[in-house]
C-alpha cells in the first residue's frame, strides 16, 4: 500500500512538473474585476496619472528603505498544502534579495542590462503585530473542505467561502497561499481595487523554495513577479499578445513580442528591438525562475511611486505590522444574542473577542436600576431565576490584561406564566386570508408549525398616515414585513434570536396594508404566541423610538419627497431607501459623512407614490452616515450607519 502511494505522489508530482511555461492570472483577473466594478478603472487611471507626475518631477533624492509587513494566509485542504514556517520564511528571504538587489544570480544579467539592474530599497518581513497589536508570526493556517480555487471568484480571501480574510490591506500586504485550479501559479490585484481583495495568491507547488516547491518555479519568483504586478508593474510585453503595439509603462524595459519562457539565449530579439533585444531576465516576464534576476531603475522609480505622500500604497509606510506589540483594549463584543428564553431564564451569547481573558456579564429587570454581575470565563451565560413574563436588560464586556472594553446590551422578555394561548386569526396564511386587526392596539397569534405563516391587514388614514410595526415577545426567531396598499413590500425586520422586531414607515399613502409574520428558517412554537401592534399616526416616527416625533430635519411644500424608510439600517453594503413623492419630480439622494462632506450622491427620477432607490455603500467605511434627500422644494434626513 505505501508502494501504490509513493507512486501516485510521484505522478501528480510529474503532472506539475510538467506545467514548464509560467502562467500568471493577473491580467485576466484585473480585467474581471474592472468588469465587475467600472469604478475600479477611474481609480486606476488615477494612480496612473500620479505615477506620471511622481516620474516626471520625481525628487526622491536618496531614498529610504520601505518595509512592507506581510501577512500569510496558508488555505489548505490536505496535509500537502499545509506548508511550513520554513518554506514561508523561504520565500520571505527570496523577496528580499530580489527587492534589494541581493540576489547572487543577478550577476548573469548581460552586460547590455546589467547597468539598469537596480536596487528597489523595498524590503518584507513576517508580520510580528496583528491588527489587535498582538504578538504574531504572520503566519495564519486555515483548514477548507474546498480542493482546489478559481482565479475569478475570490474564495481564498473570504472566511465565508472557505477560506482566509484579508489583514487590512492598508497596513499589510496579504499573501494567499492555496491550490490554483487550472495552470496558474498565481495572480495579484493591482493598486485600486477593493480592500478585502487586496493581495497576493500563489499556489502552493510555487511558493518559497523548499518543501512543495516544484521545478522550474522553485526558486521563489513567483511571489517576486506578483508583488511586482501588486507594486503596479506590467509585464514587459504590454499583455497585447505578440502584437508589439503594448507598453508595460517603463522607459528602460525594451518592447517584447510576447511572454518568453524557459531559459532564452541572449540576445532575443523581438519588436525590432536590436541588438540586445528583450529583458527576458526581468522578473516581470515568463521565464524560469532560474532565469530571471533584476528589476530595472524605471520599474524600481515606478514602485516607489505609490509610497510618496498621497500614493495609493503611502499608508504601509506608517504600519506598525513589523514592530513591537503594544498592549491593547479589548475589542467590542459582537453578535450578543439571547436564546433559549423560558419564564425563568434565558441564554446569553456572544462571539469571542481576540486576546480576552473572561468576560463580565450583568443584568437586571428594565424597570430596575440594580445590576447583578457575573464574571464569566466562556462565550456564553445561562441566567436563571428570573420572572415570567417581565423585560430585561444585559450587558457584556470583554476583560483583557491591558483594560476591559466597553460593554455591548441586549434586551429580552421572559415568557408568560400562562403556557399556551388561543390564535384567533386562524387560518391566515396566505395575503388573501390575511386578518383584519384593530390598529393602535396589541394582538397575540401562534406560529404553530414550521409551514404556519400569519398575514394580517390593517389601515391608515390621511390624519394618522404613519405606520410603525412592533413584534415582541417573541418564543422563537420570528421576522416580519410590511407590504403597501399595491401588495410591493416596503419594510423587513430581521433581528436574530428572539429579539423584537420593529418597522418605521413614514408615508403619504393610505389604504389597506398588509403584515406577513413568520419564522426564520421554519422556527416556530405550537403553544406561545408573539404580540403584534400596528401603530398610525399623523406625526412621523422616528426610529428606535416608541412614539411618534415631528421630524425636525425635513421641510415640505406642496410638491414634496420624503423618506418614507431605509432597511436595513445598519446596512453592510446595499441601502434601500423608500422615497413617497406627491407627484412625478426629480429628486437627489446623498449620503454624507460626519463632517458633512458629501461621499455619495445619486439623481432619481420619482414617480407618484412610492419609489424604491437602492444605494451602494459597500465602498465606503464603517461609521455613521446622514441620508439627505432634496427635490429643490423640499429635504429629508435620516441617520445611517455601515457596518
Amino acid at each position: 500500500m505505501k508502494q501504490i502511494f509513493t507512486l501516485l505522489v510521484a505522478v501528480l508530482a510529474l503532472q506539475h512538473y510538467t506545467l514548464a511555461q509560467r502562467n500568471c492570472g493577473t491580467t485576466e483577473y484585473q480585467m474581471m474585476l474592472e468588469q465587475q466594478d467600472p469604478s475600479i478603472i477611474n481609480q486606476r487611471e488615477e494612480i496612473e496619472q500620479f505615477t506620471r507626475d511622481f516620474i516626471v518631477n520625481n525628487q526622491e533624492g536618496e531614498r529610504n528603505v520601505i518595509r512592507i509587513p506581510v501577512v500569510v494566509h496558508v488555505v489548505y485542504n490536505t496535509t500537502q498544502e499545509n506548508i511550513s514556517d520554513a518554506q514561508i520564511q523561504s520565500q520571505i528571504t527570496v523577496l528580499n534579495a530580489d527587492f534589494r538587489k541581493l540576489n547572487a544570480d543577478v550577476a548573469n544579467t548581460p552586460s547590455a542590462f546589467f547597468g539598469l539592474a537596480g536596487d528597489a530599497q523595498i524590503e518584507f518581513c513576517l508580520a510580528s503585530v496583528d491588527p489587535n497589536g498582538n504578538a504574531t508570526n504572520g503566519i495564519l493556517r486555515v483548514p477548507t473542505s474546498t480542493t482546489s480555487f478559481s482565479t475569478s471568484g475570490n474564495a481564498m480571501k473570504s472566511s465565508s467561502t472557505g477560506g482566509s480574510s484579508a489583514w487590512n490591506s492598508s497596513r499589510y500586504l496579504n499573501m494567499w497561499v492555496c491550490d490554483i485550479s487550472g495552470s496558474i501559479l498565481g495572480y495579484a490585484q493591482f493598486p485600486g481595487g477593493s480592500a478585502s481583495t487586496d493581495g497576493v495568491v500563489i499556489d502552493y507547488l510555487y511558493f518559497g523554495t523548499t518543501g512543495t516547491a516544484t521545478a522550474p518555479f522553485n526558486k521563489g519568483r513567483t511571489a517576486t513577479h506578483e508583488v511586482g504586478h501588486w507594486l503596479n508593474l506590467f509585464h514587459i510585453w504590454g499583455d497585447d499578445g505578440t502584437g508589439c503595439t503594448g507598453s508595460d509603462q517603463v522607459s528602460d524595459t525594451p518592447n517584447a513580442g510576447g511572454p518568453n519562457s524557459g531559459c532564452p539565449a541572449f540576445p532575443r530579439v523581438t519588436c525590432s528591438n536590436g541588438p540586445n533585444g528583450d529583458m527576458f531576465m526581468n522578473y516581470m516576464d515568463y521565464t524560469d525562475d532560474a532565469c530571471m534576476f533584476m528589476f530595472s531603475n524605471a520599474q524600481i522609480t515606478r514602485m516607489r511611486a505609490l509610497f510618496a505622500t498621497g500614493g495609493a500604497r503611502a499608508s504601509l509606510l506608517t504600519s506598525n505590522g513589523c514592530g513591537a506589540p503594544t498592549p491593547v483594549l479589548c475589542g467590542a463584543i459582537t453578535n450578543l444574542a439571547s436564546s433559549s428564553i423560558t419564564q425563568t431564564g434565558a441564554t446569553i451569547s456572544w462571539a469571542a473577542v481576540t486576546g480576552a481573558t473572561g468576560y463580565v456579564l450583568q443584568y437586571r429587570p428594565a424597570s430596575s436600576t440594580v445590576w447583578t454581575t457575573v464574571n464569566v470565563a466562556t462565550t456564553s451565560f445561562a441566567i436563571t431565576g428570573l420572572t415570567a413574563g417581565t423585560a430585561y436588560n444585559v450587558q457584556v464586556q470583554s476583560v483583557c490584561s491591558a483594560g476591559n472594553g466597553s460593554f455591548a446590551a441586549i434586551n429580552f422578555t421572559t415568557t408568560s406564566a400562562t403556557t399556551s394561548c388561543t390564535d384567533t386569526f386562524e387560518s391566515n396564511n396566505t395575503t388573501g386570508t390575511a386578518k383584519t386587526i384593530a390598529v393602535n392596539t396589541n394582538i397575540t397569534a401562534r406560529i404553530g408549525s414550521s409551514t404556519d405563516l400569519d398575514w394580517f391587514r390593517f389601515s391608515n388614514t390621511s390624519a394618522a398616515r404613519n405606520i410603525r410595526i412592533d413584534l415582541t415577545g417573541l418564543p422563537a426567531d420570528y421576522d416580519v414585513r410590511l407590504y403597501n396598499p399595491s401588495g410591493t413590500q416596503v419594510g423587513i425586520s430581521q433581528n436574530g434570536g428572539t429579539t423584537s422586531e420593529v418597522i418605521t414607515f413614514n408615508t403619504t399613502i393610505t389604504g389597506t396594508w398588509r403584515i406577513q409574520v413568520y419564522g426564520y428558517q421554519g422556527a416556530f412554537n405550537s403553544t406561545l404566541c408573539y404580540t403584534l401592534r400596528a401603530s398610525t399616526s399623523a406625526s412621523a416616527f422616528r426610529e428606535g423610538t416608541e412614539t411618534p416625533e415631528v421630524e425636525l430635519n425635513s421641510t415640505s411644500s406642496a410638491s414634496d419627497v420624503v423618506i418614507a424608510n431605509v432597511f436595513p439600517n445598519p446596512t453592510n453594503g446595499k441601502l434601500n431607501v423608500i422615497l413617497e413623492a406627491s407627484d412625478a419630480q426629480n429628486a437627489q439622494l446623498r449620503i454624507c459623512d460626519i463632517t458633512g462632506r458629501t461621499v455619495l450622491q445619486h439623481n432619481a427620477a420619482c414617480t407618484s407614490g412610492s419609489n424604491t432607490i437602492i444605494l451602494d455603500m459597500e465602498s465606503l467605511p464603517n461609521g455613521y452616515y446622514l441620508l439627505v434627500i432634496d427635490n429643490g422644494n423640499a429635504s429629508s434626513t435620516m441617520r445611517v450607519v455601515k457596518n
